[in-house]
């Protein structure tokens, strides 16, 4: 029974994490610029903001995601400034001819800046909620050791996502020269920077 409750936390951490959005496109990008360890841990950030929320929804504290849903404004102007930031500074960025050896400050940087951009969007522990009454997990494991089982399979599962999409897209890096790299970065600034401006235009809404 604990083993299905780990599997299940993977399933419903892989298939949140799976969907391409902002941080997938920003996870490809980094990877192609800065190597496969960068990439991943880029996507470890979003992991851990997925298992944050799988925490909240998991331990029933609703008074935690209630704020959360509440403060959404806020954070979803927060987030979409930080994208329109990250998708300008991306479209201006000159790509280098090899991946940059990847530092201590630089994969903590990547790693901290893909959990704020997650965790501001409060929104996303409605699937959680959802998925786990869906499961019932909610109702059924009530107790310490199953919540527990589920949140650390979210975030496997999660991670497991971003290993593959961080492999897999370091395998094409070899392929792409400086003109192609050139490309890549104002592709993916376009993309990054229209997440941002719809996350700001949906606050108006």
């Amino acid at each position: 029974m604990d083993a299905m409750l780990l599997v299940r936390g993977m399933l419903i951490g892989f298939s949140i994490a799976a969907p391409v959005g902002p941080i997938g496109v920003l996870c490809i990008r980094r990877t192609l610029t800065g190597g496969r360890l960068v990439g991943f841990v880029s996507g470890l950030g979003a992991a851990t903001a997925d298992a944050m929320y799988g925490f909240i929804a998991a331990f029933g504290l609703t008074t935690i995601s209630t704020f959360l849903v509440d403060q959404q404004t806020a954070l979803r102007l927060g987030g979409g400034a930080f994208l329109v930031y990250l998708g300008v500074r991306t479209l201006r960025s000159t790509p280098a001819t090899a991946s940059a050896r990847a530092t201590a400050s630089s994969l903590w940087g990547a790693y901290a800046s893909t959990v704020a951009l997650t965790i501001t969007n409060p929104t996303t522990i409605l699937s959680f909620v959802a998925i786990f009454a869906g499961l019932g997990i909610a109702e059924r494991e009530r107790n310490y050791a199953g919540s527990s089982l589920v949140v650390l399979g979210v975030f496997l599962g999660s991670a497991l996502w971003w290993l593959i999409l961080s492999g897999a897209t370091g395998l094409m890096r070899a392929r792409l020269d400086s003109g192609r790299l050139v490309w890549v970065n104002r592709v993916s600034g376009v993309i990054i920077l229209a997440f941002g401006v719809l996350a700001l235009l949906s606050v108006l809404r």
